[in-house]
Protein backbone atom coordinates (compact mmCIF):
# COMPACT_ATOMS: atom_id res chain seq x y z
CA UNK A 1 0.00 0.00 0.00
CA UNK A 2 2.83 2.57 1.07
CA UNK A 3 4.99 1.44 -2.17
CA UNK A 4 1.47 2.44 -4.55
CA UNK A 5 1.13 5.70 -2.56
CA UNK A 6 4.61 6.50 -3.25
CA UNK A 7 4.74 5.17 -7.03
CA UNK A 8 1.47 7.64 -7.15
CA UNK A 9 3.51 10.49 -5.60
CA UNK A 10 6.49 10.12 -7.95
CA UNK A 11 4.14 9.75 -11.17
CA UNK A 12 2.34 12.92 -10.42
CA UNK A 13 5.63 14.87 -9.71
CA UNK A 14 7.02 13.76 -13.07
CA UNK A 15 3.47 14.50 -15.08
CA UNK A 16 3.78 17.52 -13.52
CA UNK A 17 7.27 18.17 -14.50
CA UNK A 18 7.09 17.57 -18.08
CA UNK A 19 3.87 18.54 -18.72
CA UNK A 20 2.76 21.67 -16.74
CA UNK A 21 3.80 24.63 -18.67
CA UNK A 22 3.97 26.40 -15.71
CA UNK A 23 6.49 24.92 -13.38
CA UNK A 24 9.71 24.00 -16.11
CA UNK A 25 10.21 24.35 -19.65
CA UNK A 26 10.47 20.69 -21.25
CA UNK A 27 13.98 21.58 -22.19
CA UNK A 28 14.73 21.93 -18.75
CA UNK A 29 13.54 19.58 -17.23
CA UNK A 30 16.36 16.27 -17.11
CA UNK A 31 15.48 13.29 -15.58
CA UNK A 32 18.23 10.10 -15.22
CA UNK A 33 17.52 6.55 -13.71
CA UNK A 34 19.47 3.72 -12.05
CA UNK A 35 19.03 0.32 -11.17
CA UNK A 36 20.18 0.20 -7.41
CA UNK A 37 20.51 -3.28 -7.44
CA UNK A 38 22.73 -3.19 -10.28
CA UNK A 39 24.66 -0.25 -8.31
CA UNK A 40 24.74 -2.46 -5.17
CA UNK A 41 26.01 -5.78 -6.56
CA UNK A 42 28.36 -4.33 -9.18
CA UNK A 43 30.50 -1.66 -7.64
CA UNK A 44 33.54 -2.31 -5.69
CA UNK A 45 32.49 -1.49 -2.41
CA UNK A 46 29.33 -4.13 -3.12
CA UNK A 47 31.67 -6.59 -4.61
CA UNK A 48 34.02 -6.75 -1.56
CA UNK A 49 30.67 -6.45 0.65
CA UNK A 50 29.39 -9.50 -1.05
CA UNK A 51 32.93 -11.60 -0.48
CA UNK A 52 32.89 -10.58 3.27
CA UNK A 53 29.48 -12.02 3.65
CA UNK A 54 30.73 -15.19 1.73
CA UNK A 55 33.46 -15.39 3.92
CA UNK A 56 31.07 -15.06 7.30
CA UNK A 57 28.67 -17.48 5.06
CA UNK A 58 31.78 -19.96 4.57
CA UNK A 59 32.46 -19.84 8.66
CA UNK A 60 29.03 -20.07 10.19
CA UNK A 61 28.33 -22.72 7.54
CA UNK A 62 31.09 -25.25 9.16
CA UNK A 63 30.42 -24.49 12.48
CA UNK A 64 26.70 -25.32 11.83
CA UNK A 65 27.81 -28.58 9.93
CA UNK A 66 30.26 -29.60 12.76
CA UNK A 67 27.65 -29.33 15.00
CA UNK A 68 25.43 -31.59 12.58
CA UNK A 69 28.24 -34.23 12.55
CA UNK A 70 28.39 -34.45 16.21
CA UNK A 71 24.92 -34.83 16.50
CA UNK A 72 24.43 -37.58 13.38
CA UNK A 73 27.33 -39.78 15.22
CA UNK A 74 25.63 -39.65 18.52
CA UNK A 75 22.24 -40.48 16.95
CA UNK A 76 24.30 -43.56 14.90
CA UNK A 77 26.08 -44.75 18.27
CA UNK A 78 22.58 -44.46 20.36
CA UNK A 79 21.01 -46.96 17.06
CA UNK A 80 24.15 -49.39 17.67
CA UNK A 81 24.23 -49.11 21.42
CA UNK A 82 20.42 -49.73 21.83
CA UNK A 83 20.35 -52.93 22.33
CA UNK A 84 23.09 -52.97 25.06
CA UNK A 85 22.53 -49.90 26.90
CA UNK A 86 20.25 -50.11 29.59
CA UNK A 87 17.01 -47.85 29.73
CA UNK A 88 18.78 -45.20 32.08
CA UNK A 89 21.48 -45.25 30.06
CA UNK A 90 19.48 -45.38 26.77
CA UNK A 91 17.00 -42.73 28.27
CA UNK A 92 19.92 -40.32 29.19
CA UNK A 93 21.76 -40.55 25.78
CA UNK A 94 18.19 -39.98 24.35
CA UNK A 95 18.31 -36.43 26.20
CA UNK A 96 21.43 -35.88 25.14
CA UNK A 97 20.43 -35.95 21.56
CA UNK A 98 17.70 -34.08 22.30
CA UNK A 99 20.00 -31.34 24.27
CA UNK A 100 22.05 -31.30 21.52
CA UNK A 101 19.39 -30.64 18.64
CA UNK A 102 17.92 -27.80 20.52
CA UNK A 103 21.10 -26.06 20.50
CA UNK A 104 21.79 -27.50 16.95
CA UNK A 105 18.57 -25.73 15.89
CA UNK A 106 18.87 -22.30 18.29
CA UNK A 107 22.80 -22.30 16.40
CA UNK A 108 21.53 -22.53 12.79
CA UNK A 109 18.59 -19.61 13.66
CA UNK A 110 21.28 -17.84 15.12
CA UNK A 111 23.49 -17.65 12.26
CA UNK A 112 20.82 -17.39 9.76
CA UNK A 113 19.98 -14.00 11.54
CA UNK A 114 23.43 -12.79 12.17
CA UNK A 115 23.93 -12.95 8.33
CA UNK A 116 20.53 -11.60 7.57
CA UNK A 117 21.99 -8.30 10.22
CA UNK A 118 25.00 -8.24 8.42
CA UNK A 119 23.88 -8.50 4.78
CA UNK A 120 21.40 -5.94 6.04
CA UNK A 121 23.89 -3.47 7.42
CA UNK A 122 26.47 -3.68 4.27
CA UNK A 123 23.93 -3.25 2.04
CA UNK A 124 22.77 0.01 4.11
CA UNK A 125 25.69 1.29 3.93
CA UNK A 126 26.40 1.41 0.32
CA UNK A 127 23.05 3.06 -0.52
CA UNK A 128 23.40 5.38 2.13
CA UNK A 129 26.53 6.42 0.18
CA UNK A 130 25.18 5.93 -2.99
CA UNK A 131 22.43 7.91 -2.53
CA UNK A 132 24.93 10.64 -1.33
CA UNK A 133 26.85 10.14 -4.44
CA UNK A 134 23.36 10.52 -6.51
CA UNK A 135 22.46 13.63 -4.84
CA UNK A 136 25.47 15.27 -5.74
CA UNK A 137 24.99 13.65 -9.09
CA UNK A 138 22.21 15.73 -9.53
CA UNK A 139 23.24 19.10 -8.42
CA UNK A 140 26.55 18.79 -10.27
CA UNK A 141 24.91 17.66 -14.19
CA UNK A 142 21.39 19.46 -13.28
CA UNK A 143 19.31 16.70 -12.80
CA UNK A 144 15.36 17.45 -12.00
CA UNK A 145 15.15 14.07 -11.23
CA UNK A 146 16.56 10.32 -10.56
CA UNK A 147 14.52 7.48 -10.10
CA UNK A 148 15.13 4.01 -8.85
CA UNK A 149 14.47 1.55 -12.34
CA UNK A 150 12.38 -0.33 -9.57
CA UNK A 151 10.16 2.32 -9.52
CA UNK A 152 8.83 2.38 -12.66
CA UNK A 153 8.03 0.05 -16.08
CA UNK A 154 9.64 1.54 -18.82
CA UNK A 155 12.54 3.65 -19.31
CA UNK A 156 14.19 5.20 -22.41
CA UNK A 157 17.97 3.60 -22.34
CA UNK A 158 19.20 6.80 -23.36
CA UNK A 159 17.92 8.00 -19.97
CA UNK A 160 19.83 5.26 -17.59
CA UNK A 161 22.39 6.62 -15.89
CA UNK A 162 23.42 3.20 -13.66
CA UNK A 163 26.74 2.86 -15.85
CA UNK A 164 27.84 6.19 -14.80
CA UNK A 165 26.94 5.76 -11.24
CA UNK A 166 28.84 2.44 -10.99
CA UNK A 167 32.14 4.41 -12.29
CA UNK A 168 31.81 7.13 -10.28
CA UNK A 169 30.92 5.43 -6.88
CA UNK A 170 33.89 3.37 -7.69
CA UNK A 171 36.44 6.63 -8.28
CA UNK A 172 34.65 8.14 -4.96
CA UNK A 173 35.84 4.79 -2.84
CA UNK A 174 39.15 4.60 -4.53
CA UNK A 175 39.34 8.37 -3.94
CA UNK A 176 38.69 7.87 0.06
CA UNK A 177 41.42 5.04 0.20
CA UNK A 178 44.60 7.05 -1.36
CA UNK A 179 43.80 9.56 1.53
Amino acid sequence: MKTKFIICILLLVTYNLLFNPFSYAAESTKIGYIDLQRVVYESEAGKKAKSELDALVKSKQAIVDEKRHTLERLKSDLEKQASVLSPEARKAKQDEIEKMEREYLRLAQDSETELRKKDSELKETIVKEIFELLDKIGKEEGYTLILDKSMFIYGNKELDITNMVIKKYNESKAGLKKR
